[in-house]
């Protein structure tokens, strides 16, 4: 076969984990083609959908021919590039994965799955969502990549789960289609600088973080500032969440809950409002102190244990002794 014999040939290149889904601008191609060839690799519902195509043959007929197949490697198509066919189709898009992780988490779910799955509720699960969340937030502390990945991942499972559970619902279920769907509208209706201007450098951050706010209230039809915040969340960062809130509205510093003098709730809220004031991060923050004065605590303890110390018996003066220098 030479180039000049197939001037009009193309390799439309399709993605198996999108079933039936051709790329759109093969279809003019398609439409046209006198005979269309299927590549070894193409999925069932894709091959009946173009009309009972021609098995590829060892050797490809010369003229013009259009091959759909799901990888350029395969040697019809690489033989067909080579000798200059036109490539159609383009990688699939980010986030074609996810279709597959829906649909496992559908099999897991459906009859003849998992019978662990079959039984989980949204109550049963709430346990793993905190606990996963909690492991994603170390492994950004970390800095740790592969955990990232990992936790990144099963935190998303959860969400899966929630929404698979959500569509079986007798009485107003929806999908995880419709989750996206809501997701997709509330990201565009916040962000009218990126999509609804020509110039999405026409505002600062502060107005930014004011106008986010503003379409939040209106889309939820909140009537108070604090509207929407998780009171279930952890106290510093519920604190600081209220703080930031109340004090964006233009609630004077001067009403925040005031210290008292004894160390009490009162004096902890006028801490984190001070920090976060500052602009810190009050969870942040601790959590990293904390987490230093764990390691400290375990750094003291196998000093110890290495000097011949009981570290489930240390006196004070022992503590002291092994404990880490300061910083």
């Amino acid at each position: 076969m030479t180039s000049a014999s197939i001037l009009s040939s193309f390799v439309v290149v399709v993605d198996s984990r999108l079933g039936a889904v051709l790329p759109a601008a093969a279809l003019p191609v398609l439409r046209s083609a006198e005979r269309i060839y299927a590549g070894p690799d193409l999925p069932a519902e894709l091959v009946a959908a173009l009309g009972d195509p021609a098995v590829v043959p060892a050797r490809l007929p010369a003229g013009p021919v259009v091959l759909v197949t799901g990888s350029v490697t395969e040697p019809a198509a690489a033989e067909l590039l080579a000798a200059g066919a036109e490539l159609v189709g383009t990688p699939a898009p980010p986030g074609v994965e996810l279709l597959a992780a829906v649909a496992v988490m559908d099999r897991l779910r459906s009859p003849g799955g998992c019978p662990w799955d079959a039984e989980q509720t949204h109550s049963s699960l709430r346990q793993y969502l905190i606990e996963e969340t909690y492991e994603l937030l170390e492994a950004i502390e970390d800095e740790d990549r592969p955990a990232l990945r990992e936790e990144l991942g099963d935190v998303l499972l959860q969400v899966l789960f929630h929404a698979r559970l959500a569509a079986e619902y007798p009485t107003e279920p929806f999908t995880i289609d419709q989750v996206a769907d809501g997701l997709v509208g509330k990201l565009v209706h916040r962000h009218p600088h990126v999509f609804l201007t020509d110039d999405p450098a026409d505002a600062d951050l502060t107005s930014l973080e004011h106008r986010w706010e503003e379409l939040k209230r209106v889309e939820k039809r909140r009537e108070s500032s604090v509207d929407g915040v998780a009171l279930g969340q952890p106290a510093v960062n519920l604190a600081a969440k209220l703080v930031t809130r109340a004090t964006r509205s233009g609630l004077p510093t001067d009403l925040l809950p005031a210290a008292d003098d004894q160390p009490t709730g009162r004096s902890l809220f006028a801490l984190v409002a001070a920090v976060r004031l500052a602009g810190g991060e009050p969870e942040g923050d601790l959590r990293a102190v904390a987490r230093q004065f764990a390691e400290d605590v375990r750094t003291a303890e196998r000093a110890a244990a290495q000097a011949g110390f009981d570290p489930a018996r240390l006196d004070a003066d022992t503590w002291r002794k092994f404990w880490p220098a300061t910083r």
